[in-house]
């Protein structure tokens, strides 16, 4: 049976796009040198071939071979991943996420004082748009 086909991106797909991100358009050599895994190049073609067709990837022809660059950005996967663990894992309670990692210690005080600090920034940043949004009316 057939897995159904998702946004998100598989380890490899992802590894990948690591690459792509780090080092800009790539040839599939170029790629299959880069990954912390030893993959035989036809490999490296499928996966870039499919991470073309998801739209996740963009190539171009140079000198006859194909030249891959991310299509996404970093920031765009990462934030549909949390959204899916945060949807599948916490029923779409970031804070309860949040507690988790607290509560396991994957938080610590120093990274605590640091989230409470981009937190603060945040709503900073919220108010100055609010207080322009109400000019403007």
């Amino acid at each position: 049976m057939a897995r159904p086909k998702t946004e998100n991106l598989t380890p490899l797909e992802l590894e990948i796009m690591h690459v792509l991100w780090e080092t800009g358009p790539a040839n599939v050599q170029t790629v299959q040198q880069k990954l912390k895994r030893d993959l035989a190049y036809t490999t490296v073609q499928t996966m870039l071939n499919i991470l073309e067709r998801k739209g996740k990837a963009k190539r171009t022809l140079k000198n006859r071979a194909y030249f891959y660059k991310p299509a996404v950005s970093r920031k765009q996967v990462i934030g549909k991943h949390v959204t899916d663990v945060v949807d599948r894992l916490f029923g779409g309670s970031a804070e309860s996420l949040v507690m988790s990692l607290v509560e396991t210690k994957h938080l610590t005080p120093e990274k605590l004082a640091r989230l409470q600090k981009l937190i603060e920034q945040h709503q900073e940043k919220s108010e100055q748009t609010q207080e322009k949004s109400d000019e403007n009316r």
